[in-house]
C-alpha cells in the first residue's frame, strides 16, 4: 500500500509543523516535567486553535469530522516535537468513547481530558490538571477523581491513580464505542512513536556529521552508517502499517492497529538506542534535549497495551483468519 497525503493534508501538517517548530516545544516539555504547565498549556491551546483537538469530533458537535488519517498525521508531529500533555486521551480516545455531548464539544475547544483503562492504561495521564477525568470500570466510562501520583521514566508523563466519582459533570457515561476508542488510541500512540523515532534519527544524523574523532566525522565510519540505515529502514517499514491502519478496514482494525503499534514501537526503540549510542557519553545526560525523546519512547512502548499484548492480539487474529479460510475451503 502506498500512502500519499492529499494536498489538504499536506497543508494541514505543514502548518502544524511550522507552529510546533517555532513554539519552543522542548522548553514547554522541560517546564511541564518541572511542574510548570503554563508554556505547555499555551502550546496546547494554540494547537486547539489549529483544530487538532477537534479532528475526530463530528461537525455537529463543533468538530472537524476528520478521519484517523488526519489524526495520525497530527500526532506524528506531536511526537516529533515532544509536545507535552495527554494527547492520546484528549484527542483520540475520549472523543470516540464519549460520542457526543457538552464534554466532547469542550474537548474540541481545547479542554484537557484524561482516562484510565486498566490493565492497558492503569494510570491517568496529567489527571491533576485535566478538566475532564474518566476511568473505565466494567466496560463503562465513568467520571473519576484524582488519587496518588506515580513516577514515569518520562518526566513529562505525570501519572495518577483515579477512582470513580459517580457525580459531577464528567460522571455521565459516554455513548460512543469503547472498543473503537481503544483502537483509535493505540493508533494515535503508534503515530507519536513514529514521530519520536523520526526526530531521534534526525538528531543522530546531524550529530554524526559534526562530531569528529581521529581526524574525521564519525558519520563516515561504516559501522555508524549501517546503524543509522537500520533505523531508517525500520521507520520506513513502520509508517505504511500506521497509515494503513488509519485508512481503516473495520474487519481487521484490531489486528491492524496492534501491528502498527508493534512496528512503530520497535522502530522508535531502535532509533532511541542508536541515537544514544552515536552520541556517546553525552547521550546519557538529561541536560541534552535528546533525553526527552529517549525517555518518551521508552514510556510509549508500553502505553496503551504492552508489546506482549499486541503480539498476542495479532497472532490471535491471524489464527482466526486462517481457521475461517480453512472452514470455507472445506
Amino acid at each position: 500500500m502506498r500512502f500519499v497525503p492529499t494536498s489538504e493534508q499536506e497543508d494541514f501538517t505543514a502548518s502544524l509543523d511550522r507552529l510546533l517548530a517555532g513554539a519552543d516545544s522542548v522548553g514547554a516539555a522541560r517546564s511541564w516535567a518541572a511542574g510548570d504547565h503554563v508554556p505547555g498549556l499555551a502550546l496546547w491551546r494554540r494547537l486547539a486553535e489549529q483544530g487538532v483537538h477537534a479532528l475526530l469530533v463530528p461537525e455537529e458537535h463543533g468538530g472537524m469530522g476528520a478521519t484517523p488519517v488526519e489524526l495520525v498525521l497530527a500526532l506524528e508531529l506531536v511526537g516529533r516535537h515532544a509536545a507535552p500533555g495527554p494527547w492520546v486521551e484528549s484527542v483520540a480516545f475520549l472523543p470516540v468513547a464519549l460520542g457526543s455531548g457538552p464534554v466532547v464539544e469542550a474537548l474540541a475547544e481545547g479542554d484537557v481530558g484524561t482516562v484510565a483503562l486498566a490493565p492497558h492504561v492503569p494510570y491517568a495521564l496529567d489527571a491533576d490538571l485535566a478538566e475532564h477525568r474518566y476511568v473505565v470500570v466494567d466496560g463503562a466510562l465513568q467520571g473519576a477523581e484524582v488519587g496518588e501520583e506515580h513516577t514515569s521514566v518520562d518526566a513529562t508523563r505525570r501519572l495518577f491513580s483515579v477512582t470513580p466519582t459517580g457525580a459531577g459533570q464528567s460522571s455521565a457515561q459516554g455513548t460512543g464505542d469503547l472498543d473503537r476508542a481503544f483502537d483509535t488510541a493505540v493508533l494515535a500512540c503508534a503515530a507519536q512513536l513514529l514521530g519520536a523515532g523520526e526526530r531521534l534519527l534526525d538528531d543522530a544524523v546531524a550529530y554524526v556529521k559534526q562530531r569528529r574523532q581521529f581526524g574525521r566525522e564519525i558519520g563516515s565510519y561504516q559501522a555508524i552508517k549501517h546503524q543509522l540505515a537500520d533505523v531508517r529502514i525500520a521507520l520506513d517499514f513502520a509508517r505504511p502499517l500506521v497509515h494503513g491502519a488509519a485508512l481503516g478496514d473495520p474487519a481487521t482494525i484490531g489486528r491492524d492497529v496492534s501491528a502498527a503499534k508493534l512496528a512503530a514501537a520497535d522502530a522508535a526503540y531502535l532509533a532511541a538506542r542508536v541515537a544514544l549510542q552515536v552520541h556517546g557519553a553525552v547521550g546519557y545526560t538529561l541536560e541534552l534535549d535528546l533525553s526527552l525523546w529517549i525517555t518518551k519512547v521508552r514510556a510509549l512502548v508500553a502505553a496503551w497495551g504492552t508489546t506482549a499484548y499486541h503480539r498476542d492480539r495479532v497472532l490471535a487474529a491471524l489464527v482466526a483468519e486462517r481457521e475461517q479460510r480453512t472452514e470455507v475451503a472445506g
